[in-house]
């Protein structure tokens, strides 16, 4: 059973001893964690996924109920991971419970989609929603004004470099720079930020429900909460005025919701730095969760006792928050938006950049990434790391897309994050799968934790998100298939790393620490 919690260090010939010795140490207390938690999945989301979210399902109570989904799936969610948190107290997080549950391959297909687009993809998104929004402030950050204009490399894609483009590269280069200082300021930025932003929210949603309330809005909205109006079907053929059809909308509105609650994991990923982590990990995902969504719900309602549900829905490029916040404040609420949602973009990018590294510092231990990436600097955190993730955001902030038809430019990473949704979702099905699994298969692994709920709430998750995965999969095809095309490009990868992984073992020593 030691196996199970082998670590193995890979140095290569000519490798400075004194760096490789250093290893990551535990300087993550519970309210780092738990900040960790929130500030990963606080980022711009919530702030503009209401509007089409809204356009889904045609009503202010569906909508809601939309929102209530998402938190629900995503609380048991968090309480069935502290089990294998708390089993499995490592760097690497969600990457070791795949390769413990099922195996290597399955640890490394979520890892290659996670450095590939979930977490470089949020990062590179967290950082242009940055620029966008500083641009309100400063209007000479614009996606438009260009410093070296969009050169094509292939038919519908370009690079180009605007003035956005490189307030998003320095923003990145700068957390980068300063996780690679160590522990102590990654979680200094991260707590500071978090607890920020956390007031920042809780000040627009009490803005709305004590200076903004409209009683006509609030019964134009609740009165008739469950008659869908002005909905887009989701498919055609589909009504919202049938069962069926309003249990497809909720399903594909989830695409929003959930993505605005995603990255409640990343605590997973930090494990080995978390003192006490049988406790600390799974009460943070907990106390995470619980702030975060308990917030989101209460935005969006809200949004729906100053906004007329028509408002929500055709907000001007889906700005559901500034939209109210204009309604509030005619001539301010543009600029304090702006100011809250820099705010959150910053601690969700410091949050995806700390915590990622460590998913490719687990996977280079074994041998399944970049070497180099194995290996932490004298300040104890993985800088190899961390300098890869943030070149990859940058590269997909760089890319952007083009529609010859209407000329005119998207960003890559949108594309890739819309596609992987739905991958994201099965790897979390897998994942907790994973604690049956384990039960089974390492019955005498020490669990200080056991999931809240089991088998129930597991079980429960795993119905309810395949449900939505398949409806998914049915109405979202062209973005469904191409995410799992995305997971299933690592799948040669994988044995090329295990081929250059094999091809060193006769050279690299492998000490084992237990």
């Amino acid at each position: 059973m030691a196996e199970a919690y082998r670590q193995v260090q890979i140095r290569p010939p000519g490798y400075a001893d004194s760096e490789s010795h250093n290893t990551l140490h535990r300087g993550l207390g519970l309210y780092d964690s738990t900040m960790i938690v929130a500030g990963s999945m606080i980022g711009s989301g919530i702030f503009i996924v209401a509007g089409e979210m809204a356009r889904e399902v045609g009503s202010a109570g569906w909508l809601m109920v939309a929102w209530l989904i998402a938190g629900v799936l995503t609380m048991a969610a968090a309480l069935s991971y502290g089990e294998l948190a708390a089993m499995m107290p490592r760097a690497g997080g969600q990457y070791v419970y795949l390769r413990e549950a099922y195996s290597p391959l399955w640890g490394f297909l979520y890892g290659w989609t996670l450095f590939l687009v979930i977490q470089t993809g949020t990062i590179a998104a967290s950082s242009v929603g940055f620029a966008r929004y500083l641009g309100v402030l400063w209007p000479p950050i614009a996606e438009l004004r260009y410093i070296i204009p969009p050169i094509h490399i292939l038919p519908k894609y370009a690079i180009s470099l605007s003035t956005a483009q490189m307030v998003s590269l320095l923003l990145i280069a700068f957390l980068t720079w300063t996780n690679s200082r160590g522990l102590k300021y990654g979680k200094g930025v991260q707590n500071t930020f978090t607890t920020i932003k956390i007031g920042s929210l809780v000040g627009v949603i009490a803005i709305g429900l004590f200076l903004g309330w409209k009683t006509l809005v609030f019964h134009m909205n609740f009165d008739h909460a469950w008659l869908p109006t002005d909905a887009t079907p989701p498919a055609p053929g589909l009504s919202l005025l049938t069962a069926f059809g309003m249990i497809v909308a909720l399903c594909t509105a989830q695409i929003g919701s959930l993505f605005a609650a995603d990255a409640w994991n990343n605590i997973t990923f930090n494990a080995g730095e978390v003192r006490n982590p049988a406790r600390n990990v799974p009460l943070s995902l907990a106390l995470g969760t619980i702030i975060v969504i308990g917030l989101y719900v209460l935005a969006n309602f809200a949004y729906m006792v100053v906004l007329p549900f028509s408002s929500v829905q055709h907000a001007p490029s889906d700005r559901v928050a500034a939209a109210m916040m204009e309604a509030i404040f005619p001539h301010a609420g543009a600029t304090i938006i702006a100011i809250a949602i820099m705010i959150s973009a910053f601690g969700c990018m410091n949050g995806m950049i700390l915590s990622g590294a460590r998913a490719y510092y687990a996977m280079a231990l074994d041998g399944v990434f970049f070497k180099k990436a194995s290996y932490v600097n004298g300040a104890s955190v993985p800088s190899s790391a961390l300098v890869m993730q943030g070149v990859w955001a940058g590269v997909l902030v760089l890319i952007r897309t083009y529609e010859p038809a209407t000329n005119t430019y998207g960003n890559l990473y949108s594309n890739l994050l819309d596609y992987v949704v739905s991958a994201a979702l099965v790897f979390y099905i897998l994942t907790i799968a994973g604690i049956f699994r384990l039960r089974k298969s390492q019955p005498n692994v020490p669990r200080p934790y056991r999931a809240f709920g089991y088998p129930v709430v597991p079980i429960l998750y795993i119905l309810f998100a395949s449900i939505i995965l398949l409806i998914l999969l049915l109405y979202r095809t062209t973005t469904t298939v191409p995410g799992i095309v995305i997971v299933l490009l690592g799948v040669p990868v994988y044995f090329l790393f295990k081929a250059g992984s094999s091809a060193s073992d006769s050279e690299v020593a492998k000490p084992v620490r237990r």
